[in-house]
């Protein structure tokens, strides 16, 4: 199988969306009286964080790779 490099903004996103689905399904079956704020206020909250984190990996990815345009070393 091929490796995947990590993304934690997608999954500070697959956590976002988890938990509003479980929310939402726990209220639609009554077994947890969800703040309607709370959850509406949810998924802009856990894009947002997604979105920061995505930058500041990006930043962090760019700082750290290698410079592809350099020539390569050599030893005399």
């Amino acid at each position: 199988m091929k490796r995947h490099r990590f993304e934690p903004a997608r999954l500070i996103a697959g956590l976002t969306a988890l938990t509003l689905g479980t929310g939402y399904g726990l209220d639609a079956l009554g077994l947890w009286q969800a703040p309607g704020l709370w959850l509406f206020l949810a998924l802009p909250a856990g894009l947002l964080l997604s979105g920061v984190t995505a930058a500041v990996w990006a930043a962090i990815r760019r700082h750290r790779a290698p410079d592809t345009d350099a020539p390569p070393l050599t030893h005399s």
